[in-house]
């Protein structure tokens, strides 16, 4: 490893084949860190273009986050390495998302739970030995985990699932008391991706060097929080 990736800030972001992960993994590249992003499978993906431009601050991994295995592997290949920060971007939606959890079925049910809310937790919980020890430890929430803004419904199955990902997060928070690590749930608002869709109104241009400086501000701050991309607290 060069001298220059060794003294860099460095971050393990979990989930930056593309979209906002990707986009986060440009940015903080941009900002002279040391990256190593995740990817599921071995196909080649927008990291990978990122890393062929930046080899000397982007590094390749792959893990699929519902894979409890795959996760210590990762863990394992990365063992000589501490990060100043980890942060773990993942989500995904049932296929009907207008759809009442009356109508959901288990199926469905089970897929965008595991994958928004047991699975992002097993994630911290298997690589956080990676962290330096006051570095933070993020996951990509969304606002519509919020149960004090839930005033209109709708999204039952996504709010669901990241609500109970803010609740699990809490309880780590709680069992992590007197730790020095920042901890951070990251609400980036509506963002026109593949899962926010067309009619969103911001763009990843837009969005990312917001969250970005979330991100980066909350670090040396320990104990939890709720955050939007502006740093503003969203009601739990």
């Amino acid at each position: 490893m060069n001298d220059s990736r060794s003294s860099a800030p460095s971050i393990l972001l979990v989930g930056a084949s593309r979209g906002l992960g990707h986009a986060m993994a440009e940015e903080f590249a941009k900002r002279g860190w040391s990256v190593v992003g995740t990817v599921r499978g071995t196909a080649r993906t927008e990291l990978h273009e990122l890393a062929d431009k930046h080899p000397d601050q982007v590094t390749v991994e792959s893990a699929d986050i519902t894979d409890g295995d795959q996760l210590v592997a990762l863990r394992d290949r990365l063992a000589q390495r501490r990060f100043d920060v980890l942060f773990v971007n993942a989500g995904t939606a049932n296929r009907n998302r207008e759809d009442t959890i009356f109508d959901i079925s288990t199926e469905e049910f089970v897929h965008v739970m595991v994958t928004n809310a047991l699975s992002p937790m097993r994630t911290i919980e298997t690589l956080e030995e990676l962290v330096t020890e006051k570095g933070l430890i993020g996951i990509m929430s969304s606002g519509q985990g919020s149960v004090a803004n839930n005033e209109k419904g709708g999204y039952e199955l996504y709010r669901g699932s990241k609500a109970a990902l803010n609740m699990f997060m809490r309880s780590y928070a709680g069992r992590q008391a007197g730790s020095a690590h920042s901890l951070l749930l990251m609400a980036p608002g509506w963002i026109r991706t593949a899962l926010g869709g067309p009619n969103a109104p911001f763009s990843i241009e837009e969005a990312t060097p917001d969250i970005v400086n979330v991100v980066i501000e909350k670090q040396g701050k320990p104990g939890l929080e709720y955050l939007d991309r502006k740093g503003k607290a969203v009601p739990w």
